[in-house]
């Protein structure tokens, strides 16, 4: 296997997830630069970790360093620029969430993308947990029934202070509040999980923080399966959970866990009575339990690039979540339902989660 050059853009406070999967995949990559607009902080972070070099800016790393593969780590209004500065020079991107404030800067990466030799892919470590993706086999096997009705819900705290950095809280910064933020690595599992979306019926509110976005939000989903889903998200819940629960014809499946799950956080119930105990054995086949954790992704995204493959969740993969947050935006300020593909160019909500124009606001 071949040995990648990797770089990091980005070395605020979430960067340590992805310094612990770079080390845990081994030799399989080398970590050669950190990249970050403040230089105090990213000279103490190439000290702390043993990074060879740091630079301020994006373009001097890339034409210096030539790395294949670029972690980004930093606010999601310097996304869009920075992952298509990196596909230019041909580097491939795991960038962390939302991958885009909106659909016309998703379209625009993709532009990029598709006169690239690299690809753009977006954090969404959940769905690599074993246990994940071996209830997703079970699903798409029909060894569960056929999904019926899903509870998805991030219930997390967040104080005034975490709305004090730069751009949080406000729609040209985050580009959302936590349904875009907090709750869409949960959202993007169920969604992976349950199939396509068709629409979306969605309300929020901001209620307790003094921000521009929302810090609570509800949504209810009809997907094409027929399957019913509601979805909460909020910023405002002092017992912090995140709980998903997928009923189907022959069983109900459950994950409860906060920032990370494996296989003990999942659970799988028969209905009472139930005088076939297949779905619990073919539940019980699962033999290895790999946390949903980053490098559990970055480790099938190496295995991607080996194979010349386009990287899981990338492309219309990437592009599932980040459309419907659209469309529950565009649900929640209009009152309206809102069917998948409907926002296109032309209309506001393409151009910002709120339906008005976000402007620049990056930073590493």
């Amino acid at each position: 296997m071949k040995t990648y050059r990797v770089a990091i853009i980005g070395t605020g406070s979430s960067v340590g997830n992805h310094l612990e999967a770079i080390r845990r995949v081994g030799e399989r990559v080398r970590l050669v630069a950190a990249v970050d607009l403040d230089e105090d902080r990213v000279r103490e972070a190439s000290r702390r970790h043993d990074i060879p070099a740091w630079y301020l800016d994006a373009r001097d790393m890339l034409q210096a360093e030539r790395p294949d593969l670029v972690h980004i780590v930093t606010p999601p209004a310097s996304h869009a620029e920075l992952i298509a500065t990196c596909l230019d020079a041909g580097t491939s991107v795991l960038c962390e969430k939302p991958l885009c404030r909106s659909l016309a800067e998703l379209d625009a990466v993709e532009r990029v993308e598709a006169r690239s030799a690299g690809s753009a892919s977006a954090v969404a470590q959940w769905r690599f947990g074993s246990a994940a993706r071996h209830a997703r086999q079970l699903i798409r096997e029909g060894a569960l029934g056929r999904p019926l009705v899903a509870v998805c819900n991030t219930l997390w705290y967040r104080p005034e202070a975490y709305y004090r950095g730069p751009g949080r809280g406000r729609w040209s910064g985050d580009g959302g509040g936590p349904a875009a933020t907090l709750g869409i690595h949960l959202t993007d599992l169920c969604l992976w999980l349950l199939g396509e979306w068709e629409e979306v019926t969605a309300t929020a509110a901001t209620l307790d923080r003094p921000i521009e976005v929302e810090d609570v939000s509800a949504a209810l989903v009809r997907f094409q399966s027929g399957a019913l889903a509601t979805l909460i998200n909020s910023a405002l819940s002092p017992r912090q959970t995140t709980y998903l629960r997928l009923d189907l014809q022959r069983a109900t499946l459950e994950l409860e866990a906060l920032y990370r799950a494996g296989n003990a956080n999942w659970r799988l119930t028969l209905p009472d009575g139930a005088d076939d105990d297949t779905p619990l054995r073919r539940w019980r086949e699962l033999d290895e339990d790999v946390p949903g954790r980053h490098e559990a992704q970055l480790t099938a995204l190496l295995d991607s690039l080996d194979r010349h493959e386009r990287p899981p969740v990338s492309g219309p993969e990437a592009r599932r979540v980040l459309e419907f947050l659209t469309c529950m935006y565009k649900s929640a300020s209009t009152g309206k339902t809102v069917r998948r593909g409907s926002v296109t160019p032309g209309d506001p909500f393409y151009d910002a989660m709120n339906g008005a124009v976000a402007g620049p606001e990056a930073g590493a």
